[in-house]
């Protein structure tokens, strides 16, 4: 089965997403499963350069108060799921285009899963800045890609134009938050869905699929 995720590399709801996904698959161990991680940017007026957080969550959200009733919110979710959101240590909002121009070279090398867990890592447990080309370099070769050829295409705007076609293609597809889970091509979830939720799809579109071939 192919499963297409629409996803940015600053949602702390597509990290989720990520886990709930791994534990529906969990569920059926015998699926042969080929996921495919999509560009999607959440702010794409971000300069290249980044912005500061808490200016920016700032000006996106309003007062403090609520910003922190949300960050709680999605610790609390990450907690069940194993993942240790510190938003604390987050100094800047990127621009995610060079993240996703990553994952896309990762795709080419076998490692996109690697590197897609890695930047969420990175950008919410760790507070890297995941549009800085020097920590991008560093999980391209964490992960087994070539570094210095990730620092030549990063300084080019290789695959930018594509990237960036790509993500707006999501939107004209109506994906207007993400994560969102395309399976086999046509059945499109939108959401950080509990894996029961997402073990009910799948079997929905094996059962088509079955219907299908008679």
């Amino acid at each position: 089965m192919q499963i297409d995720i629409i996803s940015d590399t600053v949602c702390p709801w597509c990290f989720i997403g990520k886990r709930r996904l791994e534990e529906a698959l969990a569920q059926r161990p015998d699926l042969e499963v080929e996921i495919n991680w999509r560009p999607y940017q959440l702010d794409p007026n971000v300069p290249r350069e980044g912005v500061d957080r808490k200016d920016y969550m700032r000006a996106k959200f309003g007062d403090q108060p609520r910003v922190k009733g949300m960050s709680e919110t999605i610790k609390e979710f990450g907690a069940q799921l194993g993942i240790a959101f510190d938003f604390d240590k987050q100094t800047r909002r990127p621009n995610t285009i060079d993240s996703h121009r990553l994952i896309k070279w990762a795709a080419g090398v076998g490692v996109q899963d690697a590197v897609v867990e890695a930047l969420f890592k990175a950008y919410f447990e760790d507070g890297k800045d995941v549009g800085d080309a020097a920590v991008l370099i560093e999980i391209a070769a964490a992960c087994g890609m070539d570094g210095e050829l990730v620092e030549e295409l990063l300084a080019s705007d290789a695959d930018r134009e594509m990237v960036l076609s790509e993500a707006a293609r999501a939107g004209e597809m109506g994906v207007q938050g993400v994560p969102a889970y395309v399976f086999e091509g046509r059945y499109i979830i939108t959401g950080a869905q509990d894996a029961a939720v997402l073990v009910r799809v799948i079997d929905k579109v094996l059962e088509k699929r079955a219907e299908a071939a008679g």
